[in-house]
């Protein structure tokens, strides 16, 4: 996983300050404002199993959208997804997009890549992607998705569309017990989230660190290496 960090930054400066996050953040703070039914971290580590399991029903989507089958989806082929699904974005929202979701900067999206776009895309754009969601199979993913803004937004205590460390060690401070974590928990989910190391988290950065805890990403990282 380490190597894979090591060819983040590029993308990491190109993302920061775009028109792209700032949608994302704009999107964000807007679902922050209708609160989020989560009352502690260890409801988010709770959903993990139904989330990992919602997650690999993706790679029939994944393998359909891979027109030449070889593990990854380029920009050609994503292309082609959004013309046949009618989701109505521009072609510089898609480039924007894949760019900031091909994190190995190899101009090919793996899977785990694959599903953060899709979150994403939902998040910006949810009426077009829940209008898609029958010809894409999505399913329960859409569920899913709501979940994962519902978690962001818990850890996001003052709204402003990241997260920062305090509001990490708050939020896993906050359980239905009572109890106080280790500080140190909360600094090791945070790093495994803040790969950029600028010290906040995006709604990008957050879902790229989910995939890994739920176990998605375990499977691209021969290919990593």
């Amino acid at each position: 996983m380490g190597a894979v960090l090591g060819r983040q930054d590029t993308n990491k400066r190109s993302f920061h300050g775009s028109k792209l996050e700032a949608k994302m953040v704009d999107a964000m703070q807007q679902r922050a404002s209708h609160g989020t039914s989560l009352k502690s971290f260890d409801g988010i580590v709770m959903k993990f199993p139904k989330i990992d399991e919602s997650f690999r029903k993706c790679k029939t989507i994944f393998e359909q959208f891979d027109e030449d089958s070889n593990g990854e989806i380029d920009k050609e082929e994503l292309k082609h997804c959004f013309q046949k699904l009618e989701i109505s974005f521009t072609e510089e929202e898609i480039c924007d997009l894949f760019e900031a979701c091909d994190i190995n900067e190899d101009m090919g999206m793996n899977f785990n890549e694959f599903i953060v776009f899709l979150c994403l895309v939902y998040l910006l754009n949810e009426p077009a992607v829940s209008e898609a969601k029958i010809k894409m199979g999505l399913g329960n993913l859409e569920a899913t998705f709501e979940t994962l803004v519902d978690a962001f937004v818990f850890l996001d205590k003052n709204k402003d569309g990241y997260v920062s460390k305090d509001e990490m060690i708050e939020a896993i401070n906050e359980t239905t017990t009572g109890e106080r974590s280790s500080g140190r928990i909360a600094m090791k989910r945070f790093e495994e989230m803040d790969w950029d190391k600028n010290g906040m988290v995006s709604f990008k950065e957050f879902l790229f660190a989910f995939t890994r805890w739920v176990g998605i990403d375990d499977e691209n990282e021969d290919d990593d290496e």
